[in-house]
């Protein structure tokens, strides 16, 4: 009797969360959904506001859009966050594994350095690095945007984190069979991190492609502008025409890339936390 009491009380319990969880997703894909059906209406239905669903679906927005520099701006940003990924994945990692693996004298306080540097508000070095990239003759570059974001801590203690909990074993079998520390790393330990290297690959990306306030602070170029700073343009532009349709339709195509990134790499995300991979 009290076994069926508890089997009841479980399945309501699991009826309850569902709803919740049903009722989250629900409230949190609302304004994505919103916000594609109203890149596909016409201005004089968005400002009507009748529906959800476009009357007259429509593709001016998308024309609009298309027509200006958006292409250019989709260009800089996926150069700029493709070179700044590459370079992250290789410094970010080969540090996090030297901070693993490798004994040298101040590890320990360069690290804890390294920690004390994560908590430095971004805005307080923001003065700082432009005079930084003055002097070195990069502003209204792209070179701006990489130098300042080609390498990034959070990663490094992140590639440290999965490097500690991999084992070691399967090190000590590479070099016993004459690899050396940096074949041993490429070779072995490399192949066997693709989950946390690929989950840092969309996160840097992620981070480079939604960047708004360093191309602000770098970038005065229309021609040079990242993505963010487009839309920001449009989004000005068009603000007292209440031109929605053409923000949305920006907006939707900005977020194509992230999800490409993200469906390539989902397989990986969930072997990230997995170090046992190696001795397979």
């Amino acid at each position: 009797m009290g076994d069926e009491i508890m089997k009841k009380e479980n399945k309501t319990l699991k009826i309850i969360i569902y709803i919740l969880l049903i009722g989250y997703s629900l409230l949190t894909l609302f304004p994505f959904a919103w916000s594609i059906l109203t890149s596909f209406k016409t201005t004089a239905e968005i400002v009507g506001g009748n529906s959800i669903l476009p009357e007259q679906w429509s593709l001016d927005g998308y024309q609009t859009v298309f027509s200006s520099q958006f292409p250019t701006w989709i260009g800089n940003s996926l150069i700029v966050g493709i070179i700044v990924t590459v370079l992250n994945l290789v410094f970010n990692t080969m540090a996090g594994y030297a901070l693993a693996r490798i004994d040298f004298r101040g590890k320990n306080v360069l690290f804890g350095l390294l920690l004390l540097l994560i908590m430095i508000p971004s805005q307080v070095t923001m003065i700082p690095l432009y005079i930084v990239i003055s002097n070195l003759g990069l502003i209204d570059t792209h070179g701006s945007l990489i130098f300042t974001t080609m390498i990034n801590i959070s990663y490094i203690f992140m590639m440290r984190q999965f490097f500690i909990n991999f084992p070691k074993d399967v090190e000590e079998a590479a070099t016993i069979d004459g690899l050396s520390r940096l074949g041993t790393f490429f070779k072995v330990v490399l192949p066997n991190a693709k989950g946390a290297v690929a989950t840092q690959a969309v996160f840097v990306f992620m981070g480079i492609w939604n960047e708004f306030m360093k191309p602000l602070l770098f970038i005065s170029s229309p021609d040079k502008y990242m993505l963010t700073q487009g839309l920001n343009a449009i989004s000005k532009q068009y603000m007292n025409a209440t031109k929605w349709d053409v923000i949305m339709s920006g907006a939707i195509i900005s977020i194509i890339p992230i999800l490409i990134i993200y469906i390539l790499l989902n397989k990986y995300f969930i072997t990230s936390n997995d170090q046992t991979a190696g001795i397979k």
